[in-house]
């Protein structure tokens, strides 16, 4: 099996990439870029579960998480270096809301189908809850609502804000990975796979690595061609970069997640969807923001209220699901359920 996904991921990126060189077709390309992403996906899920069988659940997700977001932040400088700021800010709502309710109420979802009760480590879900209140419900909030009825944020809100997530982050993840790393042990239910073992870990760390660069290349064209078939159904560029292009563009990652919660490895699949939301909010923007500080740009966490209060929804209401340390299909379709509503709001608004 593990041949058939890596030749099936092979000739499936050479042949994207031919359509993309020879016959530029967006159609064909969206297709067959689509085709490419979900063996890649699988390739990178198992890179991910390799990782965390010898290094544990935590930094296992926190790599996959990491090799995931930094095409987002090289995306983001780009963007910012050409003034497109509302689409920065949209790409990090959609990476935030799809993160927590598509991807975890996937999760939960499929897993809870295979699994009817699944269970992870109860305190992580605890210190995720806090510090998504933190770098969301403080760090986004504040400044939108200061902002309200004026022209822009003040500066010192905008420095503090970022400063204080950034550091409270990297805090986070100190806390986590040396000090206080035995409480975050994850639950145990499968025998691990005992063959993962016998690779040494910077092999896993080479394949996940270059599997991302791939899958960026592909989700690169993906949206390109996503833009082009957006703009013949009047889509709006709003709804195409916190719902399209964050789902497509993160669908590699998303698999993962999900390919996860269906072996049971919830405290890894948690770690991948909500730490990636985390690494988004607290180290992605921040790191944008002081970019465009030196660029010029003036990019404030100062954001539109529709993208305030779904931010704000996804997080109050993950908080409540995970708080418990076990969950079931239900709760997953809770989740997607409200990404649906979220998702049809912003297809609602105006181009």
């Amino acid at each position: 099996m593990n041949m058939f996904i890596s030749v099936a991921a092979v000739v499936l990126t050479a042949w994207s990439i031919v359509v993309h060189v020879w016959m530029p077709n967006p159609v064909m390309q969206f297709f067959v870029s689509a085709a490419a992403v979900i063996p890649l996906a699988a390739v990178m899920g198992r890179a991910t579960e390799a990782i965390a069988a010898r290094s544990g659940e935590r930094l296992g997700g926190l790599l996959s998480a990491t090799f995931g977001n930094a095409v987002e932040l090289i995306i983001g400088v780009f963007s910012l270096k050409d003034g497109l700021i509302p689409l920065v800010k949209s790409s990090i709502t959609g990476s935030i809301i799809s993160n927590l309710l598509f991807v975890l109420g996937l999760s939960f979802f499929v897993g809870g189908l295979r699994h009817p009760i699944q269970k992870f480590n109860v305190r992580v879900a605890r210190s995720h809850g806090s510090m998504l209140m933190l770098g969301i419900g403080v760090a986004f909030v504040v400044p939108t609502a200061f902002a309200y009825g004026r022209s822009n944020v003040s500066p010192v809100l905008s420095y503090g804000a970022a400063a204080v997530s950034l550091a409270v982050y990297l805090l986070g993840l100190y806390f986590s990975l040396f000090t206080h790393r035995d409480l975050f042990q994850a639950i145990q239910h499968e025998e691990e796979d005992v063959s993962t073992k016998r690779r040494p870990i910077l092999a896993d760390v080479a394949l996940l690595a270059a599997s991302t660069v791939v899958v960026s290349l592909e989700s690169d064209w993906l949206v390109g061609s996503v833009r082009s078939i957006a703009d013949h159904l009047g889509w709006s560029e709003v709804f195409i970069g916190v719902v399209v292009v964050a789902i497509i563009g993160n669908a590699a990652e998303h698999a993962s997640a999900v390919w996860m919660a269906w072996k049971n490895r919830m405290d890894l699949s948690l770690e991948i969807a909500v730490g990636s939301t985390l690494q988004v909010a607290m180290f992605i923007a921040p790191v944008l923001f002081f970019i465009g500080a030196v660029m010029g740009v003036p990019f404030t966490f100062a954001f539109t209220w529709p993208e305030v209060v779904s931010m704000m929804a996804a997080v109050l209401l993950v908080v409540v699901l995970v708080m418990d340390g076990e969950s079931n299909w239900l709760e997953g379709a809770m989740a997607f359920g409200a990404y649906v509503v979220l998702a049809a709001g912003f297809y609602s608004l105006p181009g």
